[in-house]
């Protein structure tokens, strides 16, 4: 399906800044340590991300890092800002397997403080940790750890690349500055960014995580090709636009086991929705509990899972607020 392409990616790059610093790992420690301080960091209290006593025994085997890009083009990256993009790269500890799930902007879902609502509204509401929080009681997820960067960050990266080919359809030309018919183009960072954000467009939110995921595997690509003094001048670019919580000493720590992580799938969720208008549109999971069964099944090879009486206490708010039961 379409919607599950892109097996390499869309983590790949925002995460970009890890694989590059493998590359540099043979340098001095110093030299490392110095690039990954330019990381923006913050401390998030594990009190606020609710994970359940049950996901943190079920999802024990499982290091799962939620990846966020917002609307914002300046360097802000607390309230205010929807999470346009939500990834979650799912590692498995002992395979080192890597598992990317996408879940749609428009989800429909309980905001702790907020009621039902938009799941990308919860970033805005609260920055990452109520974003996270927001994951993880109505996936029943384990979610600890955060990357978010921001548009401009992406656009800078593709002009530092010089840009990416993408070919280009007649239904996408009106959207994307300067072009005028189908075919291939070098685009630069503000095209590129531009085509990934289509939304008005035949598959709607669907084709546009994947154009999303088609722009980030084209920069992955390109940037493999580099040698160490274009991979040097691009974490310069990258790391000072990355907002995390994750350690410099724990990015260091994970290093030995990078050259063993595979990504192997790449899912969009959730797997069966229905659209309603009311003050918005929304995209309702059908049902939220049926959609969470399924993804510990697939993801986390749980079979017989059972959701917390929270994800069906959830579910079932949907179901009486929309009448969507199945």
């Amino acid at each position: 399906m379409k919607k599950k392409k892109g097996l390499k990616v869309f983590g790949t790059i925002v995460l970009i800044l890890i694989i590059i610093l493998v590359v540099l790992v043979g340098g001095i420690f110093w030299f490392i340590q110095d690039k990954l301080n330019k990381l923006q960091r913050i401390d998030i209290k594990e009190e606020e991300l609710m994970v359940s006593s049950q996901a943190e025994a079920s999802l024990s085997n499982y290091r799962n890092i939620a990846i966020f890009g917002i609307d914002s083009r300046e360097d802000t990256y607390e309230k205010g800002n929807r999470s346009d993009c939500i990834i979650i790269a799912s590692i498995n500890n002992t395979t080192k397997e890597v598992k990317l799930i996408s879940v749609y902007r428009d989800t429909y879902v309980q905001i702790e403080g907020h009621g039902l609502d938009k799941i990308t509204h919860a970033y805005s509401y609260g920055s990452a940790p109520l974003a996270i929080s927001t994951l993880n009681t109505n996936l029943d997820l384990n979610i600890k750890e955060f990357i978010t960067v921001n548009f401009d960050a992406v656009k800078e990266i593709i002009d530092s690349i010089d840009g990416i080919t993408m070919p280009i359809t007649a239904e996408e030309v009106p959207h994307i500055p300067s072009i005028t018919k189908a075919g291939t183009y070098q685009l630069t960072g503000e095209q590129a960014l531009t085509y990934a954000r289509i939304r008005y467009a035949t598959g709607g939110d669907y084709k546009r995580t994947e154009r999303m995921r088609d722009v980030l595997t084209a920069v992955a690509n390109k940037v493999k090709t580099f040698d160490i003094s274009r991979l040097n001048k691009l974490v310069d670019t990258l790391l000072p636009k990355v907002y995390t919580n994750i350690k410099a000493s724990d990015i260091f720590a994970m290093f030995p086991s990078i050259p063993n992580f595979k990504i192997i799938q790449s899912i969009g969720w959730p797997y069966e929705t229905k659209g309603i208008t009311m003050d918005r549109w929304y995209g309702v999971p059908i049902t939220l509990e049926n959609n969470v069964t399924k993804l510990h099944n697939e993801v986390f090879n749980e079979t017989n899972y059972q959701p917390s009486e929270t994800v069906k206490t959830i579910s079932n708010k949907i179901a009486e607020k929309t009448g969507y039961r199945k």
